[in-house]
């Protein structure tokens, strides 16, 4: 293996507040995704709703990153990976959290790839004001990155997910500056997301998550958990259990692989089981009355 020149800095641990991640740059190396243990991983990341080859998946990755540092394709690969094993494959809260703060730390190596950005942040400039300087290139790592993030902080309560949330802010504003429509709409997703979650003192505004929420699905609505979302986010703190319920219904009835070429079986096939799961607890998110004049109507 070849030797990479190598610029670390601080490792921000997961305590103190702080979130997961290293930068380093990597200065060599090919980013090609047509090495033979890149191969292998993508036929195994096809089957990824099964959790045993998602497993085995992030295992050649990680080979592959260790043969090649520099390869994007493995990294935005282990970060997204790390996300959706958490994500899909976990139930309890502190294994949601280890596996996103893993999308966390993956991230970063990610995003070290610009080595502009790795540079600032090592000068001491904040992640949030050093992203300026990402590019199109740097999309998924982005994307994914602010994804583990938030729902990092999200699990941990309101005070972590405030903290990190400039961070989380800024990685996709400038996701939706270069690519609006990444992973099917990604940044409006997460934008009707963080319109509703947020707390009243603190912006929340149900008019603009709804807005979001819909250019969401219009934009992509073979990907269902973007309508999964639009029911646990927006319905419930409306209080209005109609939508909640025909969001889960349609999630629930859809064809999970209604468009092949996207690529997102296994996302659509393990939100449809969350999906049933909500619909079955339905009553304990919505006041009686709410649930009443449903019936009547």
């Amino acid at each position: 293996m070849r030797t990479l020149p190598v610029v670390a800095f601080t490792v921000l641990a997961a305590c103190g507040g702080k979130h997961p991640g290293s930068y380093e740059t990597a200065k060599a190396g090919s980013d090609a995704a047509s090495n033979p243990l890149v191969t292998e991983a993508d036929a195994l990341w096809e089957e990824r709703v099964d959790v045993a080859k998602l497993e085995m998946a992030l295992k050649k990755y990680e080979e592959a990153h260790t043969a090649d540092p520099a390869n994007r394709h493995a990294l935005v690969r282990l970060t997204r990976g790390w996300y959706f094993y958490g994500d899909g494959h976990a139930s309890d809260n502190d294994t949601k959290v280890e596996r996103w703060g893993k999308a966390i730390e993956w991230g970063a190596k990610c995003l070290a790839l610009n080595e502009e950005f790795a540079n600032r942040v090592n000068s001491g400039e904040k992640e949030k004001d050093a992203v300026t300087v990402a590019t199109k290139d740097d999309v998924p790592c982005l994307y994914w990155t602010a994804s583990a993030l938030g729902k990092w902080g999200k699990a941990q309560g309101l005070a972590k997910t405030l903290k990190h949330l400039p961070t989380v802010k800024a990685y996709m504003s400038k996701t939706e500056e270069l690519d609006p429509q990444y992973y099917h709409y990604g940044p409006a997703r997460y934008w009707g997301a963080y319109y509703a979650a947020l707390p009243s003192f603190a912006g929340q505004d149900l008019d603009k998550s709804k807005q979001y929420f819909d250019a969401a699905i219009e934009g992509a609505p073979y990907y269902l958990p973007t309508q999964a979302l639009r029911a646990e986010f927006w319905a419930i703190p409306a209080q209005d259990p109609k939508q909640f319920k025909a969001d889960l219904e349609a999630v629930i009835a859809a064809d999970a692989n209604a468009k092949p070429e996207a690529s997102v079986t296994p996302e659509n096939t393990l939100e449809q089981k969350k999906a049933k799961d909500l619909l079955e607890k339905m009553s304990e998110f919505f006041d009686k009355k709410a649930l009443a004049e449903m019936e009547e109507g």
